[in-house]
């Protein structure tokens, strides 16, 4: 082989071995890419399963937060117009007051509220849903509009009133519809009605909605004291922040049991706000129960609506409600 060929065959051999380094760190950098994507999506599906996992369990925590809400409630039934209370036997209040209890490497936290201390939409008169919104920040001609459409849309005729809405309105809407002209059953309703807004009636951030303040099921235009939380009471006519005070200070100790003992309570208001309050509770509540895993922040909420029409031991209630999860001021 003369010196030529030699030098021919040396550069071949160098090129060769060239394209096989090339080729061996080619390889090498798609097997590295597989082991990190495999590595990637190992930790993905643990961390999901970790999580879905915590989530089931603070389901099923808030699901048995709803069950101890629902005993105490029946022993609520059968032992509030007890004037003595054993220790560790406490009757829970139905006013919002929030109460906690373990559960295995869990706690839930249980807020039991009466009905009959919110504001039924389809019983309470204008001027109560009207405060009800501007205590929730609605400005004065928005609380207008919503107000007015909500009497209309309950109202069976087709007239409206000076800011409200009948089927002119709603049938020139992009998607087009009626006017209901009959009681609302649902509180989510009210998202159909002129001047209504997910962030008015969900809230938005730390600011509840006012759906936490209605009800469906109070059936009457009076406002149970004993239960109705401030934002509800605030809402009656001539409720001053201090009046509000007073009522919630007072049944902190004791349920006040009859229109005499609001009377000497409120005074002088008492003629004014006569007729929008009462110290009667229904059968019907709402439990709010959040379940969580001890050291976690997050929590899974569940509300529920029921009605108690018996003692405990009869197990006779009704859901007529029933939201899980669900977003919910804590």
């Amino acid at each position: 082989m003369n010196s030529t060929n030699f030098r021919l065959w040396i550069k071949n051999e160098d090129s060769q071995r060239g394209v096989a380094l090339l080729m061996v760190l080619w390889v090498l950098t798609i097997l590295m890419v597989i082991v990190f994507s495999f590595s990637f999506m190992t930790r993905t599906e643990t961390l999901s399963t970790s999580s879905f996992r915590g989530g089931t369990e603070r389901k099923f925590i808030a699901e048995a937060g709803i069950e101890r809400g629902i005993m105490e409630l029946f022993y609520r039934n059968l032992y509030r117009n007890q004037t003595v209370e054993l220790e560790g036997m406490e009757i829970w209040k139905a006013d919002g007051t929030s109460y906690t209890a373990q559960l295995g490497n869990g706690y839930y936290t249980v807020k039991l509220t009466a009905e009959s201390g919110k504001v039924d939409i389809n019983a309470a008169s204008d001027v109560v849903l009207k405060n009800l919104l501007l205590n929730s920040g609605v400005q004065s001609e928005e609380a207008d509009i919503i107000v007015d459409s909500i009497m209309d849309w309950k109202d069976p005729d087709d007239l409206h009133r000076l800011h409200g809405a009948e089927n002119d309105y709603y049938t020139s809407l992009p998607n087009p519809y009626k006017a209901k002209d009959s009681k609302f059953d649902a509180l989510e309703e009210l998202l159909l009605v002129k001047g209504m807004t997910p962030e008015i009636l969900y809230g938005q951030g730390d600011k509840p909605g006012i759906i936490n303040f209605l009800t469906i099921y109070s059936r009457t235009n009076r406002i149970n004291v004993n239960s109705a939380p401030k934002e509800v009471l605030m809402a009656i006519p001539n409720m001053t922040p201090e009046i509000a005070e007073v009522i919630i200070n007072f049944r902190q100790n004791q349920e006040i049991k009859s229109m005499q003992e609001i009377q000497g309570i409120l005074g002088e208001n008492y003629a004014i706000m006569a007729r929008y309050i009462s110290a009667g509770e229904t059968n019907t509540f709402t439990i709010d129960s959040f379940g969580y895993k001890n050291n976690e922040k997050g929590n899974y909420a569940i509300r529920a609506t029921v009605v108690i029409s018996g003692l405990a031991g009869d197990d006779t209630h009704r859901y007529v409600y029933y939201k899980s999860p669900v977003n919910l001021p804590q």
